[in-house]
């Protein structure tokens, strides 16, 4: 999949921005609110129910369109338009890249080699749907007669980060079964969540589009024997159900093909929450505060194909990551909810922005030109204010922050007091971080200055919703796509994983033998002959 860019008109955009930010040096943000008194309505955009504010970065309305510019000789429109029509542009595995036709409502039409498959997406969801009001109706029980109570998601990476995000995100519309997530090999892991679960009320789902997936189908069998240990080898096939392509593993497994919800290798494992893996979801919420959750991601979409660049969520946002990255240096960027339900948010975005941007070479396989991916990492405000924020605020390197805020709180009038504060204490923060504190205001004392001018952008919505949800996701999913097609790399792929997959299966022998260590490298046979020694 070829997209044309003319490396003379890269090389002039990339040099524009660079005369553009070395003329900006002595400029401080604050400066360029004083002047002008309408900067926030210049560099905010709004879509659906979010708003988002970059005016708190270091940008004019030439650095903007100087970004846009670049997105435009980079092929961003193009490549954009060949990934809703469902060209192949995850070009390493030959593969369509539609995780937005998971989420299209009907009468939606996504075609792959020619064929539209939204009838397959919307076959699958009404399985699910189907499925997921038997089991919160009590119709769908377990092997004894008792109704579900429990449900136990198995899997790793987007089999489970997207699942387990949204399910604590959305737990104030939480009405059907209680939910429990494994995704870690470490044993302690299955124990804990196992612990206390009665066996008879528990539902297991296995995510693996495979079925082969090593930690999560050692925790499937391990929760395999737990159960039948209990309820015995027939009751398998009515508590286990399985998110997976795999079907003659499924079936050897005990799982029969009724209770498996299939995918498609279109959709990513990052980008799949929409899909069948997000069966944990719609036990939790339901599936018609499901089907408003997808409405949300659709109505991005269609956001980022409609609205002009200079209003576009996922552009702005792409842009402004590429300045902060390229031309800024910074190299991490700071995701701080102020939203305890969203304490998992930035855990997901780790997987969907590092292992989709985290690449060095281009999609020709030639070596990257500049740097791509910064590290992503972030915690609930405010607790993140009592821990890291410091190194934020007075550190060597800038950190740019992403601030995610709701401007209503709970409905409990007992917690009004609360809203307030938090409101209060994002807004300070953001504050804080543009205008500093000088030394004249520090009264002399230098350990209390803060340099400030450090840059932030904030998203606002109203209150946490499944549209909500479904919004935030959809921006970031285009977000990462818009950075990938100015860095021209494959935001699809991701053989970075690989080799320590592989490297792993070879040392299962080594470590449960001790056999072979003498081929190893001196480091990793000492540890195993000291591993062995402690064991």
């Amino acid at each position: 999949m070829t997209i044309t860019r003319d490396p003379s008109k890269l090389d002039s955009a990339w040099a524009q921005l660079r005369a553009h930010h070395a003329g900006l040096s002595g400029t401080r943000t604050s400066s360029l609110f004083e002047a002008d008194q309408r900067r926030f309505e210049s560099f905010s955009a709004s879509a659906g129910e979010l708003l988002l504010d970059y005016s708190k970065c270091k940008l004019t309305v030439e650095t903007r369109r100087l970004l846009a510019t670049l997105a435009d000789v980079a092929g961003v429109s193009a490549l954009r338009e060949k990934m809703f029509a469902g060209n192949a542009i995850n070009l390493t595995e030959n593969r369509a890249v539609l995780h937005a036709a998971i989420r299209a409502p009907e009468g939606s039409v996504f075609r792959v080699d020619g064929r539209d498959v939204i009838p397959d997406v919307l076959g699958v969801r009404e399985a699910c749907f189907a499925y997921a009001r038997a089991v919160r109706a009590g119709e769908a029980r377990g092997a004894t007669g008792e109704r579900f109570t429990d449900v136990v998601n198995i899997g790793i990476g987007g089999s489970d980060l997207g699942p387990v995000m949204a399910v604590e995100a959305l737990r104030a519309f939480h009405d059907g079964p209680r939910l429990h997530f494994v995704s870690n090999v470490d044993g302690a892991h299955l124990a804990d969540v196992l612990r206390g679960l009665e066996p008879a009320r528990t539902l297991v789902i296995v995510a693996s589009k495979t079925f082969t997936t090593i930690e999560t189908m050692t925790n499937a069998r391990s929760a395999r024997f737990w159960l039948a240990g209990a309820l015995g080898e027939e009751a398998v096939g009515d508590h286990f159900v399985a998110v997976s392509t795999a079907r003659e593993k499924v079936e050897t497994f005990g799982i029969p093909a009724s209770r498996m919800f299939g995918f498609w290798d279109w959709v990513g494992g990052r980008y799949s929450l929409w899909s069948a893996i997000g069966l944990p979801l719609m036990l939790a919420i339901g599936p018609e505060r499901f089907a408003e959750f997808l409405s949300g991601g659709h109505a991005m979409d269609r956001h980022f194909r409609e609205s002009a660049s200079e209003r576009n969520l996922p552009i702005l946002m792409g842009l402004i990551g590429i300045w902060h990255r390229n031309l800024c240096g910074y190299a991490s960027r700071a995701v701080i909810p102020y939203a305890q339900r969203l304490a998992r948010f930035a855990a997901y975005l780790q997987q969907l922005d590092m292992e989709s941007n985290g690449k060095q070479v281009q999609r020709d396989g030639s070596p990257v030109t500049s740097a791509t991916g910064p590290i992503v990492w972030g915690e609930p405000g405010t607790n993140g204010q009592h821990a890291f924020f410091q190194l934020i605020h007075q550190g060597t390197d800038i950190i740019p922050v992403e601030f995610l805020l709701g401007a209503q709180g709970e409905d409990d009038p007992a917690l009004a007091a609360h809203q307030p504060l938090l409101v209060a204490n994002c807004l300070a923060q953001s504050q804080a971080l543009m205008l500093g504190r000088n030394l004249e205001e520090a009264n002399g004392n230098p350990h209390r200055v803060f340099k400030g001018d450090r840059p932030s952008i904030t998203l606002l919505y109203p209150k946490l919703t499944p549209f909500v949800l479904g919004q935030l996701i959809a921006l970031y999913e285009h977000r990462v796509f818009v950075e990938a097609a100015i860095w021209n790399i494959n935001a699809y792929d991701q053989w970075g994983v690989e080799l320590g997959k592989e490297l792993a299966t070879r040392l299962e022998n080594p470590v449960k033998t001790g056999q072979g260590l003498d081929a190893l490298d001196g480091s990793t046979a000492g540890l195993l002959r000291a591993i062995r020694a402690l064991s």
